[in-house]
Formats: C-alpha cells, structure tokens, sequence
C-alpha cells in the first residue's frame, strides 16, 4: 500500500512510544481527530497497527514477547525515569524481590547508593548489577535459567521463593489490560511472580505507558493486588478510574 509521509511518521511514533492516545497523535501531527482517526483505521486494517479504545499501539502477539534487546531499548528513557522515582521511594534497610523484566533491571541500577538492602531475585542480570554493590546482601532464586533473558523460572523458584516475606516486591508486567488485569507470556514466569506477591507485604508494580492496554496471554493478578503503580504517563481511559476503585497510588515519574 502507500503511505501518505504523514502516515508513515505516524508508524515510526507508535513504534518509538510503543502505544499512544489518538488525541495525541492529533496534536502532535496538528491535525484534526477525524484525520488521525481514519489514519489509524487504514493502518489497522493493514496489519500495521493495532487499535485500542481511544488510541493506537504496535501490533503484538498475545502468547510470545517481543525480544529481549528490542525491550531493552524500548522506552528507555521512561524506564529510567521511573527507576528513579521508584529507588527514591525505596527505604534504606528494607528487603526486596525484585523479578524479570528490564524495568526492574533499570530499578536495580538505581538502588545501588542504597544502605542496608536485602535484595532476592529470580533476575540473573538484577543479580549481576546488585553484586557489585557492597551494602547489598543479594540473594538468588534457583531454578531454571530462560536462555534468552536470564530470568530464572520452575517450580524450584515457586518453592525457594516461599521461604522468604520481604517488605516490598518491585516487579514488572508485559501487560495491563481494560479489565483490570495484569498479564505476561510465559505461565512459569507468571507462577513465580504469584509467589513474589503472595509473599511480600507491600507490591510495587513499574509500568511504563506502553504497557497499557497491552494484550498477553496469561492472567498473573489484579490492580487490586497492587499497593502502587508507577510509570511515565497518565494512564488512558478506563485505568484511572480502575486504580482509584482498586485503592492503587498511582505515582507518575513525568
């Protein structure tokens, strides 16, 4: 098909930001919402975007992540700024589980001029970056090693991480859908991350705003299940109402 310029940098926006609101793309482009509306139809009907309830993301599968290095990449900067808000909210002396995923590897490079950490993960490279902190006592879940993310999965996981009640569990989602559900890929990582929160007085989930309305394939809780959200940008409609039903401190690191 052709592409009218306009279009194809409405692509190349969905892609850098991973999913974003039609009112924005409106402003961005300086065009009406009936232009962006019908630019969007055409590109979703292509196969070249997928549409949401008021906005637009990057088509994806609900059973398989994207690659590993591509999500490294993806949101970079707003994983960053949310690793910070959150390391600011961590208390000094406190125990973590921080699980998979490359917010939470972000988090962990922020949390090293903390004091007194006890930190569990099932996260090989959160474990590489937290070993060279001193004041870290860094624990590692056994388990099976997930070759293409050094996450580490299994039933062994499941039973060492129920050893532990840490103060607070940080971990990520690949997505939060309009339902009010938070979802993953892989059922064995998602039996790990039940445990984490079965077994962690407070959880703090890191999101940033592509991972909203985001499809996968596995149910791994509720917003209910939340004590906090953090990401990068006022989540879309249904979500604000959802986090206020659910009693979810929505933290925005703009």
């Amino acid at each position: 098909m052709q592409l009218h310029p306009r279009q194809v940098r409405l692509i190349d926006e969905v892609r850098q930001l991973g999913s974003v609101s039609v009112d924005t793309l409106a402003e961005r482009f300086g065009v009406t919402l009936q232009t962006v509306r019908r630019d969007v139809r055409m590109l979703a009907e292509a196969g070249l975007l997928a549409r949401f309830h008021g906005g637009v993301r990057v088509p994806g599968s609900t059973t398989e992540n994207i690659a590993y290095r591509q999500r490294q990449r993806l949101n970079e900067a707003a994983k960053q700024r949310i690793a910070a808000a959150v390391a600011a909210a961590v208390p000094h002396g406190c125990s973590l589980i921080l699980n998979i995923g490359t917010t939470t590897e972000a988090i962990a490079r922020e949390l090293m001029r903390h004091r007194g950490l006890r930190v569990i993960t099932n996260n090989l490279n959160v474990a590489a970056i937290l070993s060279d902190h001193a004041d870290c006592e860094l624990i590692v879940a056994g388990g099976v090693v997930r070759a293409r993310d050094r996450g580490i999965v299994g039933e062994a996981t499941v039973d060492f991480i129920r050893q532990f009640k840490v103060d607070i569990a940080l971990i990520g989602i690949s997505g939060i859908e309009a339902d009010g559900t938070l979802r993953d890929f892989d059922y064995r990582e998602v039996t790990v991350a039940r445990a984490i929160l079965e077994h962690s007085r407070e959880v703090w989930l890191a999101a940033d705003h592509s991972k909203f309305n985001r499809p996968a394939m596995v149910e791994l809780a509720r917003l209910e299940n939340l004590d906090r959200l953090y990401t990068d940008a006022p989540p879309p409609e249904p979500f604000p109402h959802l986090l206020a039903e659910a009693g979810v401190q929505c933290v925005v690191a703009e």
